[in-house]
């Protein structure tokens, strides 16, 4: 039996095994490579390997805390917490002492940041009020996770302690979502503006995107030099709009992981997968989200409660693939110093 591939292929794997970054054109050959071929399985072991050797073999865990649970009017169509999905009729917001209490757990499980989510509607002032007070008590890097923003409210974001702030122009944007992708992107330059590390998907993905689509967004987050990028897959909540279209499997999600590993060369300081599966971490991922409180894949007012994966698992399933998490964080080398000012 002969093991060969395409030479096309095995050239595009040559130069994306160098980090240099590889082209969309490049990026759209290998999307639409056979799942099960030998040149899919030689394209995830190539971005394996320059993800094992450029992250040092470290596994990120960024703890994600959705802050609150409220019906959000703007109603994007994969979102569970959402007027019109109708799963959540009261206005929840979790308390100082129970983010507090989950921040502390992250930080004494060595989780690498907390990623603070929002609704679109959650107030500002209170998401940067939460951030002074997690400042003062948790040494762990701050991600905000919340609506557009301009310049100044940027600057408030680093003035509370936050270091850096996770964004995403969704697939389907403006179509799925009231927003459009030029104000999802002006964002994204925002935090490049005022000094906060930019923190990236490619997601929601789900059987309904074209590969031209999902490349344009791995390509994006090169062009503006994403912290982290990687692959999320869609999660049909129960009673979701999006459910006729099903949803891609975690090995497609694998393939899809790998190719944005190769785009991003020698960008990313990790690479992640959401939700947190074995097969990813074979294919350049590094990153996992375990998650607690609300989620917009989610049923349940505490994910943590439902479909949310812990910090325990996840850091099991990362040692079980040979990943580290107990390294140090290559996405805030930079930031040790600062975080522990800020805390002290």
């Amino acid at each position: 039996m002969s093991w060969k591939i395409s030479p096309k292929i095995a050239d595009i794997l040559d130069k994306g095994g160098d980090c240099g970054g590889i082209s969309r054109y490049e990026a759209l050959s290998l999307m639409r490579l056979d799942l099960h071929s030998k040149e899919t399985y030689a394209l995830m072991e190539t971005a394996d390997r320059i993800s094992r050797h450029q992250f040092k073999g470290k596994g990120e865990n960024h703890y994600h805390i959705g802050i609150n649970v409220e019906a959000c009017p703007f109603n994007c169509s994969f979102c569970s917490l959402t007027v019109k999905a109708g799963i959540f009729k009261d206005k929840i917001e979790f308390s100082d002492d129970e983010i507090l209490r989950w921040a502390r757990f992250a930080e004494s499980g060595g989780a690498d940041a907390l990623n603070l989510m929002t609704t679109g509607t959650y107030s500002f002032e209170r998401l940067l009020e939460t951030g002074r007070m997690l400042r003062n008590e948790v040494a762990t890097p701050l991600v905000a996770n919340t609506r557009d923003i301009n310049h100044k409210e940027g600057e408030r974001l680093l003035d509370a302690g936050f270091v850096g702030a996770y964004h995403a122009v969704r697939l389907g944007e403006g179509m799925d979502t009231p927003f459009t992708g030029e104000k999802r992107t002006r964002t994204i330059s925002v935090f490049s503006d005022v000094g906060l590390q930019w923190m990236n998907c490619v997601e929601p993905v789900g059987p309904e995107h074209d590969t031209e689509e999902i490349v344009d967004l791995m390509v994006l987050a090169r062009k503006h030099r994403a912290t982290y990028s990687g692959v999320m897959r869609r999660i049909n909540f129960p009673g979701s709009p999006m459910e006729k279209h099903g949803m891609i499997s975690e090995l497609e999600m694998a393939r899809m992981v790998a190719v944005s590993r190769l785009v991003m060369g020698d960008v990313p300081k990790a690479h992640c997968t959401h939700e947190p599966h074995s097969a990813s971490l074979l294919a350049g991922a590094n990153l996992f989200f375990p998650e607690v409180g609300a989620s917009p894949r989610d049923g349940k007012t505490d994910t943590g409660k439902g479909r949310g994966v812990g910090l325990e698992q996840c850091r099991q399933i990362q040692s079980e693939m040979g990943w580290d998490p107990d390294l140090p964080s290559n996405c805030f080398e930079h930031e040790g110093n600062r975080v522990q000012k800020i805390a002290n």
